[in-house]
C-alpha cells in the first residue's frame, strides 16, 4: 500500500514538474526538503503526533517552507498533510527524485571494494558503467569492505555484478560441494 500511495504522489509531483518546465528547481527544493526533514526529528514527531489538528500542522508547513521553496512545493507538502500521508513523505519524495533521475537518464549504483578505489578506478568504474548501460551519468556511492578480499560489487537498482573473491570462493565451495568420491 504504501508503495502505491509514494507512486501515486510522487507521480503527482513529477508531472507538476514536466508541466512547469521546473523538473531541476523543483528536485533541488525536493532535496533540501528531505535532508531538513531528516536531520529534523523534532518536526517529524510534531507532524506526525495524532493529537495535533491538521490545522495546526498545515500552519507549521506554511510557516517552515513558505517563501523558501516554492508555492507548488508548499502547496504539495501541504496536501500531503491534509491527506494525512506526511508518514510517507520519504518514501513519496525518494519515488519523486527516481522519476527524476529516470527522467533524464541518471543511474545510480553502489560500488562495494575490498580496498578504497583511487580517482583513476573509480572514473574506470564509471565509463564502463556509461558504456555498457543506456544511462547518460551516474551518481556512484562507493564502500569499502574488506570481507571482498579482492574484486568488486556493483549493484545498480535491481541488478547486482558480483566479481568478488568471496563470491568466487563461495560458488567454489557449493561446486565442491556437489561433487561425490
Amino acid at each position: 500500500m504504501a508503495k502505491l500511495v509514494s507512486k501515486t504522489y510522487g507521480d503527482a509531483l513529477f508531472e507538476l514538474a514536466l508541466e512547469q518546465d521546473a523538473v531541476d528547481t523543483l528536485l533541488e527544493e525536493v532535496q533540501a526538503v528531505s535532508g531538513a526533514l531528516k536531520e529534523n526529528e523534532d518536526l517529524m514527531r510534531l507532524m506526525e503526533h495524532p493529537k495535533i489538528v491538521k490545522e495546526e500542522k498545515l500552519q507549521i508547513i506554511e510557516q517552515i517552507f513558505k517563501g523558501r521553496v516554492s508555492d507548488n512545493l508548499t502547496g504539495f507538502l501541504e496536501l500531503i498533510v491534509s491527506k494525512d500521508r506526511f508518514h510517507d513523505i520519504f518514501d513519496i519524495l525518494d519515488f519523486f527524485m527516481d522519476r527524476v533521475r529516470e527522467h533524464k537518464h541518471i543511474g545510480v549504483a553502489s560500488v562495494t571494494t575490498a580496498v578504497e578505489l583511487k580517482k583513476s578506478q573509480k572514473k574506470a568504474v564509471v565509463d564502463r558503467l556509461l558504456a555498457t548501460t543506456g544511462y547518460q551519468s551516474f551518481e556512484m556511492n562507493y564502500m569499502v569492505d574488506a570481507g571482498l578480499i579482492g574484486g568488486m560489487v556493483i549493484r545498480i537498482g535491481d541488478r547486482v555484478v558480483d566479481s568478488s573473491i568471496k563470491h568466487k570462493l563461495e560458488l567454489m565451495s557449493r561446486d565442491l560441494m556437489k561433487v561425490q568420491l
